[in-house]
């Protein structure tokens, strides 16, 4: 083989990817087409769980120096503010990231190739794939660099190559879906207004919506909204050609002082039929666009990447069975399929030229947000559905809990929850036994490290997180729980290891 594994694409799927396989010692080849990194951005929040990821891969502080933390986001109707959610003090004790945190795609990927280069990869640019071969124990993969063609084997290849993905293409996999019948606008501006300073400001108009993200310095917004109708379909859009548009509707509250930066583009809501198609793979946009309603587009790609990392580093390595990877599609796709239906579904009332909706969404969704927000249940699980830490794998076939554990304790698929420090220092690169109340079973195994935390240890900090005394959980490297139940046994812990997971022995 001339690499285990090819990844294609530079984005932040792409290079998330990288860096997991890098920093488990897998060879990979990462090839973009482009001449280099992206300098435009549409993609901002980065949402608790990517930060949990960024944590473990060692980058976080990186992150934290660069963007912008977002506490809380508001609703505003007609241009009244009429709801607010306050995602610091909802996610307080779920996560260490109770913040929706707003850093540009572009900054993303700089973080995640730096780290790249720290493992000793880089990225070979003006590259394209344009053809591949899938044979029994390998893929004969064409590459197209400055004019002139050469052929690689690769044991796997990854296609984190975008919307119009070429791994996607050559192995015929369909995406069906439309685009949006409207056009859209990404704009950085100077700006003062009725905006929360440090907040999402989301303006819902009779006749369109404007989202405002707020960007390092003061006064400096990111404003995504429709383009008007008279200027769909044109090229050479302005922001000077929106201005009167957008300055009508705002009624003179808003006042834009300096444009920097301005882009119109499309949007899609597109599932691949499958993630898989037999050595080759699909991630993030090459497996799913959708709607930015909730900012989930880049973390979706990233979770990707990270569900895939460790399972493919297995078997690259022979250390797990190749069955293993059939899991990737049977956990990712169901999350993707469930994202398009709600983004699709939240973001038509929002862009929907009926007169129906218009009043929907200027009325009803408005008053209705705000009379739900009033509850903590409702703030909590709105909360771990835009941050997706609660996203989960309950019914993959990794996912196995024993008889005896109560509803309400952490199940077999769910991310272990955050209980202080203990997940950052437990790590991602192995498996994880943590026994609460007992001893651990005396098993031997190169994949497991074992934890112990007794009855009297951090009792409240878990009962909090409604971990049960005694139990006992093994966490796959991802932070989700694989294995689960009351009393640990050496038998059914191996069991699994080598049955469910098919690591070697």
């Amino acid at each position: 083989m001339d690499t285990d594994v090819l990844i294609v694409g530079a984005g932040p799927t792409g290079l998330m990817l990288a860096c997991q396989l890098a920093r488990r010692g897998v060879r990979a080849t990462i090839i973009d087409r482009h001449a280099g990194p992206a300098r435009e951005t549409r993609a901002l929040g980065v949402q608790a769980r990517t930060m949990e990821i960024y944590t473990q891969l060692g980058v976080v502080v990186r992150a934290l120096g660069l963007g912008h933390k977002g506490t809380g986001a508001n609703i505003w109707a007609n241009g009244k503010r009429s709801a607010r959610v306050p995602i610091g003090e909802t996610g307080s004790g779920v996560t260490p990231y109770p913040y929706i945190f707003i850093l540009g795609q572009d900054d993303n990927e700089r973080i995640l190739g730096d780290r790249l280069r720290e493992f000793g990869m880089t990225v070979q640019w003006n590259t394209e794939l344009t053809a591949l071969e899938q044979h029994e124990d390998h893929v004969a993969a064409t590459l197209k660099l400055h004019g002139n063609l050469k052929t690689i084997r690769a044991a796997w290849v990854a296609g984190c190559d975008g919307a119009h993905s070429a791994v996607r293409e050559l192995n015929r996999i369909g995406f069906p879906g439309a685009p949006y019948e409207h056009s859209f606008f990404v704009a950085d501006v100077s700006a003062s207004g009725p905006m929360v300073a440090g907040e999402l400001n989301v303006f819902l108009w009779r006749r369109r919506f404007h989202a405002f993200f707020p960007m390092r310095g003061e006064n400096h917004w990111r404003i995504v909204g429709i383009l008007p109708e008279a200027l769909m379909g044109k090229k050479d859009v302005a922001f000077e050609g929106i201005l009167p548009t957008l300055q009508e509707e705002w009624q003179a509250e808003i006042e834009i002082r300096k444009c920097t930066w301005f882009s119109t583009y499309r949007i899609h809501h597109r599932a691949a039929s499958r993630f898989r198609a037999g050595r080759c793979f699909l991630l993030g946009d090459a497996a799913h666009i959708h709607s930015p309603v909730g900012a989930q587009g880049m973390n979706t790609g990233l979770q990707d990447a990270y569900n895939l990392g460790w399972k493919l580093a297995l078997v690259a390595q022979r250390r797990a069975g190749a069955a293993l990877l059939d899991s990737y599609e049977e956990e990712r796709l169901p999350v993707a399929r469930r994202l398009l239906e709600t983004t699709d579904r939240a973001f038509r009332l929002v862009i929907s030229d009926h007169w129906l909706a218009r009043f929907a969404r200027t009325q009803i969704v408005a008053r209705l947000a705000a009379f739900a927000l009033r509850f903590q249940a409702v703030r909590r699980f709105a909360f771990r559905t835009v941050s997706q830490v609660g996203i989960h794998y309950r019914e993959s076939p990794l996912s196995e809990t024993r008889d005896g554990l109560p509803e309400s304790a952490p199940q077999a698929g769910d991310r272990f929850p955050w209980v202080g420090d203990l997940l950052p220092q437990l790590g991602d690169l192995d498996f994880q036994l943590i026994c609460f109340g007992q001893s651990s079973p005396g098993i031997q195994n190169a994949f497991l490290k074992i934890s112990e935390i007794p009855g009297d240890e951090n009792r409240p900090e878990f009962e909090q997180a409604q971990v049960p005394f005694p139990s006992f959980y093994l966490l796959r490297p991802d932070g989700h729980v694989g294995l689960c139940g009351r009393q640990a046994d050496a038998a059914t812990i191996t069991r699994y290891l080598r049955e469910t997971l098919k690591l070697a022995a």
